[in-house]
């Protein structure tokens, strides 16, 4: 019984000295190894798509038409909500996507839109925007091969791909 209770002991040494040996290996991997990942640039760490799926062209179109520009929050980090606009008769042309706000304002100045006039008010300082966000930061948009209203969210220019 001696014998047994020495392989006892020891195995208890062995396993608490192997727990003891993972917790060190998973703190050097966390405190070394990953740092230096991610400040090397070799981990690159993206969150969401550079593309924004907007739906049916025709369906979004006649949502449009009915009750005006589309607003489409960032709920992520509220830096980006954009406005979806169609203008004309034509669902594959026409398409803006644009800001919801004007360059440097603060999120309670997010442009509305005023249907009688067809332009957008920037609520705090009382700036008219036309309806095609034109001044605003534009993202492309496209209509793909399905009829699917594709917003490019990379987009840094100003004006979108399919307006007119």
């Amino acid at each position: 019984m001696q014998e047994s209770r020495k392989r006892t002991s020891r195995s208890v040494v062995m396993a608490v000295a192997g727990v003891a040996l993972g917790i060190v290996l998973v703190l050097l991997l966390f405190v070394v190894a990953i740092p230096s990942l991610t400040e090397s640039g070799k981990v690159k760490v993206k969150l969401g798509s550079d593309t924004y799926d907007a739906g049916s062209a025709s369906a979004r179109a006649q949502n449009i038409a009915d009750g005006g520009p589309l607003l489409f929050s960032d709920v992520s980090s509220g830096k980006r909500d954009i406005f979806l606009q169609h203008i004309g008769d034509d669902v594959t042309t026409g398409w803006y996507a644009f800001d919801a706000r004007r360059p440097g304002q603060a999120r309670n100045c997010t442009l509305t839109w005023q249907p009688s006039l067809s332009n957008f008010r920037d609520p705090c300082d009382g700036t008219t925007i036309a309806d095609s966000g034109t001044g605003l930061l534009a993202y492309p948009v496209t209509i793909s091969d399905n009829g699917k209203v594709i917003v490019d969210l990379r987009g840094d220019t100003t004006t979108s791909t399919t307006g007119g």
